[in-house]
């Protein structure tokens, strides 16, 4: 079956990755998909023959996704590459990168924010020393922090190549941010030396320009009050403060959630809210957040793949 095809595929690319690094794993599984898996790796005859000659060990652990929705759907702190990673197009081929849109260092005059004629960056950086440094920068400090790392490294950057950088101290915007690699514009050998900060720092741009940014924020709060409201009261109380925020498409704004918006927040409730008591008052609560969410999907003028794939289920197995 795919299922089986994709299983075999992953245990052959992480045994690909363990004889790289040379090691010899000793794996843990949560989850009954996990155990497939680690068992699947343990009997594979190419990681058999690596375990004998690997000369570090390592620890794997498994954990299926299903076990922990919360980590799949939440909006987890105030981190920018969580962020950049969530927003920007994903680079074809690849599930832990992104595509950077290059347009900026062009003489190309496009509104286009999807334009494929030039050749998109990326953050894997891997023999650019201050772009890893700076990644990983962004991956441990909280964005208000790595905004002003990507600016040091900028202003670092332009004094190397002698351009003539204003500095101003104070908080970083994205409109500073773009003045700054824009002074690369043109300066090819100074592009081609700080490539991979400059890509990283266009993703930054890119990220906080993005439509979806203050969303995310609201997010972060709605479901901080969420958890909140969980630990100080019962599911029904929740469930009937989303009535107010699920609106049909004419009613919306952009700053307001669409029904795949809500079908998250539905998964991180029920998912940090654990065992649930069933009765009258559940059942009415559910009954209303369901009448309303079904109200919002139909006025839909057209629906999203998700969407689309969802009610086809339903189709399916009402038939």
């Amino acid at each position: 079956s795919e299922l089986q095809l994709e299983i075999r595929t992953l245990v052959s690319g992480l045994n690909t990755l363990f004889e790289y690094l040379g090691v010899r794993e000793e794996c843990f599984a949560v989850g009954p998909l996990s155990r497939i898996i680690a068992s699947d790796l343990a009997n594979y005859s190419q990681a058999k023959t690596r375990r004998k000659t690997a000369q570090s060990k390592a620890s794997v652990i498994f954990v299926d996704r299903t076990l922990d929705l919360t980590g799949a759907v939440g909006h987890h702190g105030d981190n920018l590459a969580e962020k950049i990673f969530s927003m920007l197009p994903k680079l074809p081929g690849h599930a832990n990168d992104v595509m950077v849109s290059m347009v900026e260092f062009t003489a190309l005059k496009t509104d286009d924010a999807d334009c494929n004629i030039i050749a998109p960056g990326c953050l894997a950086q891997s023999a650019d020393p201050a772009a890893k440094a700076l990644w990983e920068s962004l991956m441990n400090l909280k964005q208000k922090e790595a905004v002003m790392e990507v600016r040091r490294h900028l202003v670092e950057a332009a004094s190397r190549e002698n351009l003539p950088i204003k500095m101003s101290m104070g908080r970083v915007t994205p409109e500073q941010l773009t003045s700054f690699t824009q002074l690369f514009k043109k300066k090819f050998e100074a592009l081609e030396n700080h490539s991979g900060v400059l890509q990283i720092a266009l993703a930054t741009v890119q990220t906080l320009k993005h439509p979806q940014n203050a969303k995310w924020d609201n997010f972060l709060a709605f479901e901080r009050l969420l958890m909140q409201n969980l630990g100080e009261s019962a599911l029904p109380g929740v469930l009937n403060q989303l009535l107010p925020i699920i609106k049909s498409h004419n009613n919306r704004t952009d700053d307001d959630y669409t029904p795949e918006d809500l079908l998250v927040l539905l998964v991180y409730i029920y998912s940090i809210a654990g065992e649930v008591n069933t009765g009258k008052e559940l059942d009415e609560a559910e009954g209303k957040v369901k009448e309303s969410l079904v109200h919002s999907i139909s006025d839909e003028p057209e629906l999203s793949a998700l969407l689309q794939k969802i009610t086809d289920h339903v189709h399916k197995g009402r038939g």
